[in-house]
């Protein structure tokens, strides 16, 4: 499924950044599925095109990264791109494990499948 593969290709990215390993480092891969036109909202920090964009993920404050999808929706829309619903667990260095919410939208752009839309955020509450 298209929104899975993103999903895995985002969450195992930034180990290769580390590993720097023939073929290509995974984080390359990732560079393709961002344009110009692509927004992320990453806990509440908006970002917009490909460059920001991957300046803002290569320069997240972890080295080790494991995670759990517990739940995952797909939804078709009119305009043939792909609404994709990520809900699930990880695990960052040595921090507790914390539950995270994705959604992006995938657009196939010339033969090829493009994030043009992507919000991330810690499930984080605060009952105090």
């Amino acid at each position: 499924m298209r929104g899975e593969s993103w999903a895995r290709l985002c969450r195992s990215a930034r180990p290769a950044l580390f590993r720097m390993v023939e073929p290509p480092p995974l984080w390359e891969l990732i560079g393709t599925g961002f344009i110009q036109e692509s927004l992320l909202t990453w806990e509440g920090d908006k970002l917009r095109g490909k460059e920001p964009i991957m300046k803002k993920l290569l320069n997240l404050d972890f080295k080790k990264i494991e995670h759990t999808i517990t739940a995952q929706d797909h939804q078709p829309t009119p305009d043939n791109c792909v609404l994709s619903m990520v809900v699930g667990q990880l695990k960052a260095d040595n921090d507790q494990i914390m539950g995270f919410h994705q959604i992006f939208l995938l657009r196939e752009i010339n033969t090829s499948w493009v994030c043009t839309n992507e919000m991330f955020r810690l499930a984080l509450h605060n009952f105090a």
